[in-house]
């Protein structure tokens, strides 16, 4: 079946290259803009991750940002004639099409889901259709860099430049032809190309001015009720004419229009060969005016360039807060994967302060900045303990976003994405960001973040199946629909957090029971076979088919490995975050354990974010993505240092696809981040472990003014374990470090050897 796969793709994807080559006759410019990054910003490539298997896709995207900043404008491409319904990169932008439908403001990075799209500007030349349709390009005539995107279009002779701001973007269109220049601005588009039910637009051409707003209804903004949009967008050149365009067709002279598909104006500037038209475009959630506002505030009177190197040195500043030495190819795969760590949550809050909250009403923040677009289940793994380490003004905005959406939505959100809960995955990931971020030194209110995340855990509509896992002790498997193993897992490891939590705060009897309900994981333990596997209410064991992968009933429509999340009995074989000493304890001991362990490190699959990931270790899903870690518990760092450096090695690099699956917000680049420098967060702790970096020094500036240095003498690609590691001058007893130690500042000193 996959090997068919395989081939059906391989044939789709030959024939959009042909079709592609043949539109464009092969065109690119013959000059393009040149790149312009200075410093470490020179050393990220946003073209990685773009492209490969589609669902084992980094799914990211070259679009133009700033550090954790609302718009992303860049391109959305499509296969010849707009066909965008197959999902390939969720981000809108998929390196193996070669046509591009236009360039839209938002997207979500890295994720499984089409979300944002909103307010598409395309170029046109000639007498075009309307809607245009979708235009041929080539990646010879293609550039990207932080902050910046460029494209050639043969077919419209247009270059098309893009820079954004926190909350706006200025596109920057120059024509090569002398033939009529136009602009479409489609106020019903998005990256699902069906996720708008209603939109509006209005030109004001006497003053080059434009408003239109439009209810987002993608993955995500559809499980809550869609979400309101606007827009406020500026030209600097006179248009000849006006066009509106509906589901009727196009109407000219007209200036606005309605829509639940289409609701679009056309532009037309006339010849303006060898000269340029820029548009300036403001966004915001709230208002049209508050689009405006953000608009005049954060671009005032600068022009493309100005605004261009502002976003440049924006991405400086947050990327340059880690100084590595190492070779190129290393500092293009970590500066990238720092660049993909920031580029979610998303501001929300405009320039007065105003935010849509989860009540739908409009709230002000006062002192902080409101944040969305979460992807809990997956980056309270490691981005956060990331943002916590180099942004900790961003991770003090997101626990402040996460309570209030807690206050104004009800409960803890598991995965917030816009102005509502998208309830995409399962469980109370919000639990261990809250939780760690106390235990490191953040300050919020703990006492009303306790009590949200005891709610989350008692109630059904916030943890399905709660009563059930707390009068069994798991999830019975013939009483909930799917997933019976993984939750319960999952649910574990987040009570473990509310323990930790209620301990920090004096709790003491609440403490000894979520630490209780924290031990569940061996409730699923079958000692027969060494594996979590599905149990009934009677007591009585499911089925259990380590060997094969829950993608198999996606495919087929089958039950057969039910109980798994998104992966195998062995995948998730390994998920006891919270007490791998008892998990060790239940494999017979640490040789058993190591002996398991190493087995299923090494099934993993041979070729990076191949068509099939197999069973065995795969990085690119989150219930794993910590187990090379797992030796140092066991008394083996030796192994962890192995295999540590083999991921950095095999499972990254500077291809399209140089992520081993989704990226979920920045997760598996973060992973990358912390392993690079030689150690990773324990997520829900104050703890890191010690693993092999491969950079040869950093600089880790922290926000209390001291500095973190890492040294890793005669680190290479042969010398990959850790003969000893010292900070400040003292050996380290066991591969673990808290934050409290890398905080206080100084030297961490790795000495480097071929022998384990």
């Amino acid at each position: 079946m996959l090997r068919i796969l395989r081939a059906l793709i391989s044939v789709f994807l030959t024939l959009e290259l042909l079709i592609a080559g043949i539109v464009s006759g092969g065109s690119v410019r013959k000059e393009m803009p040149a790149l312009e990054a200075r410093g470490v910003c020179a050393y990220v490539d946003p073209m990685i991750g773009t492209g490969g298997i589609p669902w084992m896709c980094g799914m990211l995207s070259p679009a133009a940002s700033v550090p954790f900043g609302c718009v992303h404008v860049g391109p959305d491409t499509s296969t010849v004639g707009g066909f965008t319904k197959v999902k390939t990169n969720t981000s809108g932008y998929y390196y193996e099409f070669r046509h591009m439908l236009g360039f839209s403001l938002g997207r979500l990075s890295g994720t499984g889901a089409r979300d944002y799209g909103m307010f598409r500007v395309t170029p046109t030349a000639g007498s075009k259709s309307l809607p245009p349709e979708a235009a041929a390009y080539s990646h010879n005539s293609e550039v990207a860099e932080p902050g910046y995107y460029a494209v050639y279009l043969p077919g419209d002779a247009c270059l098309c430049e893009m820079t954004s701001t926190d909350h706006a973007a200025l596109l920057r269109f120059t024509y090569d032809t002398a033939k009529n220049a136009g602009l479409y601005i489609d106020a019903a588009s998005s990256i699902s190309g069906d996720g708008i039910k209603t939109a509006s637009i209005s030109a004001d051409p006497a003053n080059r001015r434009m408003t239109a707003e439009a209810t987002l209804w993608g993955t995500f903004t559809d499980r809550y009720g869609g979400m309101p949009v606007y827009l406020y967008a500026e030209w600097d050149r006179p248009a000849q004419s006006v066009s509106a365009c509906t589901e009727q067709g196009a109407f000219d002279g007209q200036t606005a229009a309605e829509g639940e598909t289409t609701a679009g104006i056309y532009l037309n500037f006339g010849n303006c060969e060898a000269q340029s038209v820029t548009i300036r475009m403001g966004v915001s959630f709230v208002s049209v005016e508050n689009a405006k506002e953000n608009l005049l505030a954060e671009t005032g009177g600068s022009d493309f360039d100005d605004v261009r190197n502002a976003a440049e040195h924006a991405w400086e500043e947050r990327l340059s807060g880690i100084a590595i030495e190492a070779d190129d190819k290393t500092k293009t795969v970590f500066y990238t994967a720092l660049y993909h760590a920031m580029q979610m949550p998303t501001d929300y809050t405009d320039v007065n302060g105003e935010y849509p909250g989860f009540d739908r009403q409009v709230h002000t923040a006062e002192g902080f900045t409101y944040r969305s677009d979460l992807s809990l289940w997956d980056t309270a793994r490691n981005a956060h303990s990331l943002y916590t380490l180099i942004a900790p003004d961003i991770q003090r905005d997101s626990v402040k976003s996460l309570l209030l959406m807690a206050e104004q939505g009800g409960g803890l959100p598991r995965w917030p994405m816009g102005i509502g809960e998208s309830g995409s995955m399962f469980g109370n990931p919000a639990n261990l960001v809250l939780a760690e971020s106390y235990v490191k030194g953040l300050p919020f209110d703990a006492e009303k973040a306790y009590a949200y995340m005891k709610q989350a855990v008692e109630s059904d509509s916030t943890r399905e199946g709660a009563s059930l896992y707390n009068t069994y002790g798991y999830l019975p498997d013939d009483l909930i629909e799917r997933y019976s193993v993984s939750k319960t897992l999952e649910y574990a490891w987040e009570d473990a957090a509310v323990a930790a939590m209620a301990e920090a705060l004096g709790h003491t009897d609440e403490a000894a029971l979520y630490r209780q309900r924290a031990q569940n994981y061996r409730n699923l333990w079958d000692a027969g076979t060494l594996y979590f596997r599905p149990k009934n209410s009677d007591g009585s064991w499911g089925r259990l088919i380590p060997y094969m992968h829950s993608f198999i009933d996606d495919i087929f429509g089958t039950s057969l490995i039910r109980a798994y999340c998104e992966g195998s009995a062995r995948q998730w074989r390994w998920s006891v975050q919270q007490d791998p000493q008892g998990l060790i304890e239940l494999f017979g001991g640490r040789d058993n354990f190591v002996k398991e362990l190493n087995a299923f490190m090494e099934d993993t699959s041979v070729k990076r974010a191949a068509v099939d990931p197999g069973t065995g270790y795969w990085i690119g899903n989150q219930h794993d993505i910590h187990t090379p870690y797992l030796f140092c518990d066991a008394g083996r760092a030796d192994l962890t240092q192995k295999w540590v450096r083999w991921t950095l090695s095999n499972r990254f690099s500077t291809d399209i696809d140089g992520l081993d699956g989704n990226d979920d917000g920045g997760t598996l680049s973060s992973w990358y981040v912390f392993s690079a420098l030689g150690f990773y967060p324990i997520a829900g702790t104050d703890r890191y472990y010690i693993g092999s970096p491969c950079v040869e020094s950093a600089a880790i500036a922290l926000e209390n003014g001291k500095k973190l240095n890492v040294r890793a003498i005669d680190q290479s690609e042969k010398n990959i374990y850790v003969k000893s590691v010292t900070l400040n001058g003292k050996p380290l007893a066991e591969p673990y470090l808290t934050h409290a130690e890398i905080m206080n500042g100084g030297e961490l000193v790795f000495t480097m050897s071929d022998k384990a």
